[in-house]
């Protein structure tokens, strides 16, 4: 993929791995804050979910924005996106969390894309061929 496709394709690839590496780095750097929020909504092993989070939107975002196993990496993001929003935002009652919820579900469907069709030619993946 190259040209005019491969470019947007690297664009829109870079923009969704740009947000999880900085929500990333905001809950590193909020521990405490983010494990309450967890527990705020009943989850069991708050602080377990926490490492797993930091660990996935950093280190998933950053795979992201290099394009290394980016299929892999998207269907992860994908998945988190929709158990967070069916978690975290189902009080539609407050306008906030209903546009937080679609959010999640407008990134999970950019993830599935990436899914789909790969991280384009301005990639690791793409220079390997995947």
């Amino acid at each position: 993929m190259s040209g005019t496709f491969g470019v947007a394709t690297a664009i829109g690839r870079v923009f969704l791995s740009v947000l999880f590496i900085l929500a990333g780095i905001g809950k590193a750097a909020a521990p405490a804050g983010t494990i309450s929020y967890i527990e705020s909504k009943g989850l069991p092993l708050a602080p377990v979910a926490y490492v797993g989070t930091v660990a996935l939107e950093l280190g998933g975002g950053l795979l992201l924005l290099v394009g290394f196993q980016a299929r892999l990496v998207a269907l992860a993001f994908a998945v988190f996106c929709v158990v967070s929003a069916l978690i975290f935002h189902l009080d539609f009652s407050d306008p906030v969390q209903q546009a937080m919820f679609l959010k999640n579900l407008a990134i999970a469907g950019g993830m599935l894309f990436v899914f789909a069709h790969g991280a384009g030619g301005f990639s690791i993946d793409g220079r390997r061929g995947a």
